[in-house]
């Protein structure tokens, strides 16, 4: 094999390994454009990645939404990296994907940042994961301190990834050739990413852990996202209003929902949260109709809602602040801490910090504020309120031997 030949070699197989040793073998790092990808964008094209997931063990996956540009988010793009090729499949598109999802289901899944995703599908068609390897809860379970897929790529293969598309419109057709190569190579290093990360789990018996976090983020997603709640409206620092402030605040909290909803874009686009607030507080200090629309400006939009808004804030100026809707009364089971459970709850987030320091990794991996309430509460319920793996880390916290 002569030199040009085996500089190929090096250069296909490159991508599997770690930086350090890429730049041992001096490989270059540059930006690897993909022009063996699949677009499926008909009806009728989908055979070929069907055969595939049919015929592997498992699918690399990722999704693209545009829930930057729209009032509902939608699934625009699929990518996936199977039997050695990738696939984007265009979900806006006329395409029937009934049997793609029934054959997903059936097979492990590779991703990196899962729980929007499985989020989303759930909600899209009721998708439940039979298997998953998470990059990037891989990547917390080793104390990785950049855990983006960007940030992984670079640090384990020194390639620099466009973040363009992290942004993007993915609704926007016809899909740019600079899009489709950043959706391709979001899936095309995820199998060397997994080997590598499933190699350092290994070494530190953490593959237990990986399997338990992992399981646990497939259930999480079963429950989609958080349906509308008629106190969404409670934004920021509602609670320091008065009733006149609440007032103005319901009124034009639902003012943007109903513009955002009009003009399909997210809520935050039409205004911020901290706009909607200001409004309020100034309503609360006794500011008049006139003067709280003194200085507004909603952008290139602002001929078109200046009405609405104004109308919006006479409402709230007039509303009974009585037929607000009632803040949800206190949960039983969450009642305030006593001063000796808030004692033990500060004695085991210490001991806590002290165990995630000797296995370096992030402390909330081990246990959140609200469960460290918990066991506070009820220690004797450890194992109910954590995975495992954390539970039996927690249980080593000397207050909790005691």
């Amino acid at each position: 094999m002569g030199a040009a030949a085996n500089l190929r070699s090096i250069e296909m197989i490159s991508r599997f390994l770690p930086h350090p040793v890429r730049r041992l073998l001096g490989v270059k790092t540059q930006h690897p454009r993909i022009s063996g990808f699949t677009l499926i964008d008909q009806p009728g094209q989908m055979g070929p990645l069907l055969a595939a997931i049919e015929q592997d063990s498992e699918v690399v996956m990722d999704t693209e939404a545009d829930n930057m540009y729209r009032f509902r988010v939608r699934v625009c793009l699929l990518q996936f990296y199977v039997s050695g090729e990738v696939y984007l499949v265009d979900a806006l598109a006329p395409i029937d994907l009934t049997t793609l999802w029934s054959k997903l289901a059936k097979k492990p899944l590779v991703m990196h940042g899962s729980d929007f995703d499985l989020r989303l599908l759930y909600d899209f068609c009721q998708f439940r994961a039979k298997a998953l390897f998470d990059t990037m809860l891989a990547a917390q379970l080793l104390g990785r301190g950049r855990i983006g897929l960007a940030s992984l790529i670079e640090d384990n293969f020194g390639v620099k990834l466009d973040k363009d598309g992290q942004k993007a419109n993915w609704s926007r057709r016809p899909i740019t050739q600079k899009l489709l190569d950043y959706a391709a190579l979001d899936v095309w290093y995820l199998p060397a990413l997994r080997d590598l990360l499933t190699r350092e789990l290994k070494k530190l018996g953490r593959m237990e852990w990986m399997d338990q976090q992992c399981q646990a983020q497939i259930e999480a997603g079963l429950t989609g996202f958080s349906p509308p709640d008629e106190n969404d409206w409670r934004i920021g620092r509602s609670e320091r209003l008065r009733a006149r402030g609440q007032s103005v605040l319901h009124a034009v909290w639902h003012w943007r929902q109903d513009q955002a909803q009009k003009l399909d874009t997210p809520p935050f686009k039409v205004c911020s949260n901290e706009f909607l607030v200001r409004l309020a507080a100034s309503a609360d200090e006794g500011a008049s109709e006139e003067n709280l629309l003194s200085g507004v400006n909603l952008g290139k939009r602002h001929g078109r809602l200046i009405g609405s808004l104004a109308a919006a804030i006479r409402s709230g100026l007039e509303k009974d602040p009585r037929t607000l809707p009632r803040r949800p009364g206190r949960d039983p089971n969450h009642l305030p801490l006593t001063q000796a459970e808030i004692a033990l709850l500060d004695r085991i987030k210490e001991e806590r910090d002290v165990i995630a320091g000797k296995i370096a990794i992030e402390p909330t991996l081990i246990a959140n504020r609200s469960q460290l309430s918990q066991i506070a509460r009820t220690p004797r319920k450890l194992g109910e309120i954590l995975l495992p793996w954390q539970a039996s880390l927690l249980a080593e916290a000397p207050s909790l031997k005691a």
